[in-house]
């Protein structure tokens, strides 16, 4: 063979697999494309439409509602739990949406609500004999979240967790979870919950999560919220809020110096007063006790009424639960990326402030109309 031969060959091998290369550059990132459904970033529409699958759930609802464009439905649940209920939905492209119930008119719905004590954002609930949820939600042992809605949480991930796998096996990856209300909050803990478990290798880690809560209240406190929101970060989570709605504003918040990060002026105050002439320490311990006692009374009297008495309340519709140790707060915080939807004096004249119609801000007319005037 002769040298020309050799070389020819050689530059026809090159060439081979310089082309091999670019299809399969190619055909990497539009496979991979594919396979990303989702998108990171708050998408007017795709709230939109979450939205439309929230209004479904309600049995009751107005026959001229809008109904979803995309998604249909091919799951709803029992209802478990305290008057919990989800459904699983499903459009064309892979996408599936996880769609949880808000509060009803029951009032063991309500009830979870009130259970506005705090447990610590780790550790595990005896719901029944038979079923003892361990969750993992934070890392930070200050850490502390809501224990009605925890508790709501828990009976919905039994159920939604298998249905999430049996999604995967037939090829879907990408999963929207929403919420409006009371069911804005539970998937604030839902979506930290799963992805405790893709850490832990329970859930395929190349399942992707997208979180849209509305018109929710608050779930924990900062410790909480900075490690939910550091989870999500990246576009991947978003709170709606009404700016005339009351809901979001609840739980009530007592902020208490041991809601403070370590690091703190407070914690040598007794040594800065000690510096102090005699006359001069005194009136300021006096000031400083006053301000500082009946933050901490309130805390305590939180968890004994909201807490304490409500357990046994809760335990009336679940007879085997077992009350957990309450965390000592009830430093609620807004939590999560927020749209803040801010209402003008057109919108005032279609949903006017009344001392009647508590709910007038909260319900989803009037979210979908200020979202249909949001230029994101």
């Amino acid at each position: 063979m002769t040298c020309h031969n050799i070389s020819a060959r050689k530059g026809y091998q090159r060439s081979a697999i310089l082309i091999f290369s670019i299809i399969f550059f190619f055909s990497s990132n539009v496979l991979k494309a594919q396979n990303q459904k989702l998108k990171p970033g708050f998408e007017k529409e795709e709230y939109i439409e979450m939205e439309k699958l929230s209004l479904k759930h309600f049995d009751n609802v107005n026959p001229n509602t809008p109904s979803p464009k995309v998604f249909k439905s091919v799951y709803r649940s029992p209802v478990m739990g305290l008057d919990n209920r989800w459904e699983l939905w499903t459009n064309k492209a892979g996408i599936a949406a996880i769609c949880v119930r808000g509060t009803t008119a029951q009032p063991v719905g309500w009830l979870e609500n009130f259970y506005a004590a705090m447990v610590p954002a780790s550790g595990e609930l005896k719901l029944t004999n038979s079923f003892t949820f361990k969750y993992h939600l934070a890392d930070h042992p200050k850490a502390g979240v809501h224990v009605g809605w925890l508790v709501g949480m828990a009976f919905l991930a039994r159920d939604i967790v298998p249905k999430i796998d049996s999604s995967y096996e037939a090829g879907i990856k990408d999963f929207l979870i929403t919420g409006h209300s009371q069911g804005g909050v539970l998937v604030y803990l839902l979506t930290s919950h799963l992805y405790n478990l893709q850490k832990q290798g329970l859930i395929a880690k190349d399942i992707r999560f997208k979180t849209y809560a509305a018109a929710s209240p608050k779930a924990g406190n900062t410790f909480y919220g900075y490690e939910y929101e550091n989870s999500v970060a990246g576009g991947w989570a978003y709170n709606v809020v009404n700016g005339a709605d009351w809901v979001p504003e609840l739980p009530f918040s007592v902020q208490t110096l041991n809601d403070f990060n370590e690091t703190n002026p407070f914690k040598n105050v007794d040594g800065i007063f000690r510096k102090q002439k005699l006359l001069k320490r005194i009136a300021l311990k006096h000031v400083y006790k006053q301000m500082k006692n009946p933050s901490e009374k309130a805390q305590r009297k939180y968890q004994k009424y909201l807490g304490d008495y409500a357990t046994k309340i809760i335990q009336k519709s679940l007879p085997e639960f077992q009350k957990p140790v309450f965390f000592p707060s009830s430093n609620y915080v807004r939590i999560g990326p927020t749209i803040t939807l801010i209402p003008d004096v057109e919108y005032y004249k279609l949903f006017p402030d009344s001392n009647e119609k508590i709910f007038i801000h909260h319900f989803m007319d009037p979210y979908l109309y200020l979202i249909d005037k949001f230029n994101p």
